[in-house]
């Protein structure tokens, strides 16, 4: 195998470097038509049919044979069973983990407030939970109990009263993991069903499934495409693209250690990204030949090497300074700052997910345990979007009370605004609070 084979090699100071990098990053989320197609009848028929549809596709596309829909909620006890058929050390992780990205999470909880104005208007903001989200967590042998404590967690904290989880078991495969994330996590009812179906019944309900308000948590092009499709009905997080890491390195941690942290991303699929920036000609050769070394030793080498082959690459900077400028055109959605001071760098990095700092800091242990959420925005968004939290279960509503005084001032303005706009009941409504 040559080494170009392996990853990419790119030089900021090549001449077409910027077209090279262009081509690198784009990334398609939007399904073709075909898929589209597909998505639409399902979800089309989930709406106006209900749980026969829904029941029609599950059994079709996961391989069961259930009867009637009621089958597919998950008892209480089932979810308690898992949590003690596990073993004692999966079931301690994940209680240390459950606790951890709980304890961050509970930082991030909004409180209402308003203030009152000298002439008595008061003037604030109210924050409420939703009543009801949908997490969607894949199902099956690639199944992510991590995925169940990211999407409910933040909701609990959010005082979401209801936690409607939909998790696919192809040919019956139960994930016990799966089901006892959800009991630690407070997930109030379970559901096995995936798909465009699973979106389409969250999204408009149906006899067994709840309808829900916002729907949440990972999934294939299908499940992007319905969630893509019932925006506007109910709320989404995002639209995800592959995962992605970006690691700058000044060239002193272990090559081995970066490597590991490259394939971290590229085991997930062949269309995940991994990215080294490094000002050090010699330790990128470095990584590079850790990276021909350990990659056959991966059980997912096969997925690793075309990620690594098709959108990875080992990225040569001038300086730190063309690194950071780098590090905020691509927005990647994990970033590690494997150098020695990070905390001197975070003033200038302006686009990243989720940011890791130092030699110490492997992007896993936030996929994991850490505490931060590990659902990020990808595919660039890190521009304008931020990580899943608490937040995104809570609304804001506006509060405004005037007091006489209060309202025959403000009525003063709003009246030659609203006249100034040709709404003329506006300008009255507001007149006739003008005190005399």
């Amino acid at each position: 195998m040559s080494k170009q084979e392996i990853i990419p090699r790119l030089d900021t100071s090549a001449a077409g470097f910027e077209k090279r990098l262009e081509l690198l990053l784009a990334w398609e989320s939007v399904s073709d038509t075909e898929v589209h197609d597909a998505v639409t009848e399902i979800v089309r028929r989930v709406r106006n049919e209900g749980d026969t549809a829904l029941l029609e596709f599950t059994n079709r596309f996961d391989g069961l044979q259930a009867e009637e829909a009621a089958v597919l909620e998950v008892p209480a006890e089932r979810l308690d069973a898992a949590l003690q058929k596990i073993s004692a050390a999966e079931r301690e992780a994940l209680t240390i983990a459950c606790e951890r990205v709980r304890g961050y999470h509970e930082r991030q909880r909004q409180e209402s407030w308003q203030y009152t104005e000298a002439d008595g208007t008061v003037l604030g903001q109210q924050i409420t939970p939703l009543d009801r989200v949908g997490i969607y967590v894949p199902g099956g042998k690639a199944s992510y109990p991590s995925s169940v404590l990211m999407n409910a967690l933040p909701a609990q904290v959010a005082g979401v009263r209801e936690i409607i989880m939909a998790v696919p078991t192809p040919r019956g495969e139960v994930n016990d993991l799966v089901f006892a994330a959800a009991r630690l996590a407070g997930v109030t009812r379970v559901f096995t069903i995936g798909g465009a179906q699973a979106v389409a019944a969250l999204a408009y309900g149906t006899h067994t499934v709840p309808r829900v308000d916002k729907i949440v948590g990972p999934g294939n092009i299908y499940v992007a495409t319905a969630k893509r499709m019932v925006f506007g009905q109910v709320g989404i997080d995002m639209i995800a693209g592959p995962s992605e890491i970006l690691v700058y390195c000044d060239g002193k941690t272990n090559p081995d250690w970066i490597a590991m942290d490259l394939f971290s991303q590229a085991e997930h699929d062949e269309d995940a990204q991994a990215i080294l920036v490094a000002e050090d000609e010699d330790f990128l050769e470095r990584v590079y030949d850790s990276i021909e070394r350990l990659l056959p030793e991966l059980a997912r080498r096969d997925i690793a090497a075309t990620s690594l082959a098709n959108r990875g690459a080992l990225i040569k900077v001038r300086d730190r300074d063309e690194a950071i400028t780098l590090i905020n055109h691509i927005a990647p959605e994990h970033l590690e700052l494997s150098v020695e001071n990070p905390e001197e760098l975070l003033p200038q990095i302006r686009h990243a997910g989720a940011i890791f700092m130092g030699r110490f800091t492997p992007e896993a242990l936030g996929d994991y345990c850490a505490g931060p959420n590990h659902v990020l925005p990808t595919s660039r968004t890190a521009r304008f979007s931020s990580p899943l939290g608490v937040y995104d279960f809570q609304k804001r509503s506006s509060l405004i009370g005037c007091s006489a005084q209060g309202a025959s001032e403000l009525g003063k303005v709003a009246s030659v605004l609203a006249r100034g706009e040709g709404l003329e009941a506006h300008a009255r409504s507001a007149e006739f609070r003008i005190l005399k």
